[in-house]
């Protein structure tokens, strides 16, 4: 078995490198018109370290999504989302907290880096300016571009304040957005034929999360970090949906989309979202933290894992059941295990019944309860 593994994943990575070879042979020259376009992702991190990340393309801007886009507007921006052009080898100029930093990015496009914050952080601020520019690159001229502008993007980064009572880490696909995860067709129409405007979440998650954030008192700031082992190609449909949902912003931690036989894998999802939370409690190390996730992949593994390593760090796991009966047993019994722990793991049919919970342990005000209770009846009728 071993043996297999081993000759697949070796296939599956020499068709990637010929297709990245081809696709550059291909493309090369008709890129030369396409603009820079620097996309950054949100950084996070706390008042001794922050983590920045981001990737460099050659792609024209995506249009805005609207609730009246047609399949034929829909998928083209998908299209356009999927088939960008990495560009490697650029270097990155980050400036943040009044200072410079670079990186170079890698052979997809991706940079990171870590930099440091000064010691005298405004205390009652969380979000904080950050400057992306490439180094010695200028746009292309072309017909709706004359100009041979600097390639900038502006962006923000967070760091959860001191008065931060806990933080919340939260996966995406079936807990805040309808995916359908298990079904890999539906998740697919839903991934590739729809916007932002029609992807659904799952009714009154937006209250809940805005009633987290404030914590039981509403001056409170809680961080939420999500986290998904969907690509990253998605980014912006996602920060588009969360705004348009009235979900609270936070850091969204995506996945590259690679064809090897390890990342396509169960084992691959675990190993992705394990590393990505392991990131968030690090860069916390003050906060305990709530976990959010569905019973559809291997969120209460992952979580059981999480608290067996963090003792004393998490306060409540809450998994939506989006399962049949059968995969349900398995989870009571890891509920079981990781109640053994002194932590709370509930498997909950709806928002409601979390944030019920969630209020008799005093995490959220209880007087949010009704508008959690209105806002799923309204997610529930549109």
């Amino acid at each position: 078995m071993a043996f297999w593994n081993e000759l697949l994943t070796s296939t599956t990575a020499d068709a990637e490198t010929q297709f990245d070879r081809l696709k550059n042979r291909l493309f090369g020259r008709l890129d030369a018109s396409k603009p820079y376009r620097i996309i950054y992702y949100r950084g996070f991190g706390s008042p001794t370290a922050v983590w920045l990340t981001g990737r460099v393309l050659r792609q024209r801007d995506l249009s805005t999504p609207s609730d009246r886009d047609t399949f034929w507007q829909n998928l083209l921006a998908t299209y356009q989302r999927f088939g960008s052009r990495e560009v490697p080898g650029v270097t990155v100029r980050i400036e943040a907290f009044g200072q410079a930093y670079t990186a170079v990015t890698d052979s997809d496009g991706y940079f990171q880096v870590t930099v440091n914050p000064p010691n005298d952080l405004p205390p009652g601020r969380a979000w904080f300016p950050v400057r992306y520019s490439l180094d010695g690159i200028k746009q292309p001229a072309t017909e709706l571009n004359e100009e041979h502008g600097p390639v900038v993007k502006e962006g923000h980064l967070m760091i959860s304040p001191p008065y931060s009572q806990f933080g919340v880490i939260s996966d995406i696909d079936d807990t805040v957005l309808v995916t359908d995860a298990t079904n890999l067709i539906q998740t697919a129409k839903l991934t590739f034929l729809g916007n932002a405007y029609t992807r659904l979440p799952f009714a009154g998650i937006a209250a809940f999360y805005r009633a987290l954030q404030s914590g039981p008192v509403t001056t409170l700031f809680n961080p939420i970090y999500f986290v998904s082992s969907s690509p990253w190609n998605l980014y912006d449909l996602l920060v588009d949906f969360f705004r348009i949902q009235g979900i609270p912003k936070g850091p969204i931690l995506l996945r590259d989309l690679d064809l090897s036989a390890k990342l396509l894998s169960s084992q691959g999802h675990h190993t992705h979202k394990l590393s990505m939370i392991r990131k968030v409690l690090d860069v916390n190390p003050q906060l305990p933290f709530v976990l959010i996730g569905d019973s559809g992949q291997q969120d209460p593994e992952i979580y059981s894992q999480v608290v067996r390593e963090n003792p004393g760090r998490i306060l409540a796991v809450y998994i939506r059941d989006v399962t049949p009966d059968q995969r349900d047993e398995s989870v009571r019994e890891l509920i079981r295990t990781t109640q053994a722990e002194k932590v709370p793991m509930l498997l909950v049919a709806d928002t409601v019944e979390a944030a019920e919970h969630a209020a008799s342990l005093g995490l959220i005000d209880p007087d949010t309860i009704p508008e959690i209770r209105a806002d799923r009846r309204a997610d529930e009728a549109s």
